[in-house]
């Protein structure tokens, strides 16, 4: 791993989840409220509850084993298992996981695409 991608995901461990949830709700303001986030880099697992505005019950989703697979040119994101208290949100992650999905190409951040492909490599 490159000596920036190191910096980075050091970056990542070192932001205060507190920080995380400021900015996201000061970014979903009338849509949404982020409750509670937990994201390991590490064991590639993410934690999310949010409510949306006019809702009464959370939404919890959980993320595992995701990666980005790919060469110079092209990159596909895999999430292997995703799942939510809700039924209709299970039924639409079912979708999602388990596939590749094409990131799209915007050569003005091949760069920085590069950069996540290489902190989010497949284990293994």
């Amino acid at each position: 791993m490159s000596y920036k991608a190191k910096l980075v995901r050091l970056a990542i461990k070192w932001i205060p989840k507190f920080m995380i949830l400021w900015v996201s709700n000061i970014l979903l303001k009338g849509i949404a409220e982020l409750t509670y986030f937990a994201f390991d880099i590490d064991t590639r697992k993410v934690y999310v509850a949010i409510n949306l505005a006019g809702e009464s019950e959370t939404i919890e989703i959980w993320l595992e084993n995701f990666y980005i697979v790919g060469d110079e040119t092209s990159f596909q994101f895999v999430i292997q298992q995703a799942r939510s208290n809700k039924l209709w949100l299970n039924n639409l992650l079912a979708h999602v996981a388990g596939k590749a999905w094409k990131v799209p190409e915007l050569p003005q951040y091949s760069a920085q695409l590069k950069l996540v492909a290489e902190l989010l490599e497949a284990k293994g």
